[in-house]
């Protein structure tokens, strides 16, 4: 269950996932990374193409996405996709992609921080 102050999902036991545990997760981590209903409806429909009643159920945790839905909520939301690692035991492929990303993120900060010095110091010069 996602705790409510952060991101980190913790199985509450070992073994095979159950469908109300991969319901329970899902609706958890909609909710946690999009806030209220209407806003994650919305957001999540635009993610996958599915219907409103669909995207509510998922958010409800009714009903779980199938495969071809889930592959897009993961495609869009960090937090679907650090669950899913989760109930599949591979919490440290989310650490690697994090990594990553952030490693990334800095490269592209270098980079603008090095246009803004040379184009102080071209300004310097005159």
């Amino acid at each position: 269950m996602l705790h409510k102050k952060g991101k980190s999902f913790h199985r509450e036991c070992e073994g095979r996932v159950s469908a109300s545990e991969y319901r329970r997760a899902i609706s958890s981590a909609l909710s946690q990374e999009l806030g209220g209903a209407g806003q994650a409806a919305k957001a999540t429909m635009r993610w996958t193409g599915a219907s409103e009643r669909t995207v509510k159920n998922w958010i409800s945790g009714s009903y779980a996405p199938t495969a071809e839905y889930l592959i897009e909520l993961m495609r869009h939301s960090d937090t679907v996709l650090a669950v899913v690692l989760e109930l599949a035991g591979r919490n440290e492929a989310m650490t690697t992609e994090r990594l990553r990303r952030v490693r990334e993120e800095l490269a592209d900060v270098l980079k603008t921080l090095d246009i803004i010095c040379v184009a102080e110091d071209d300004q310097t010069a005159e």
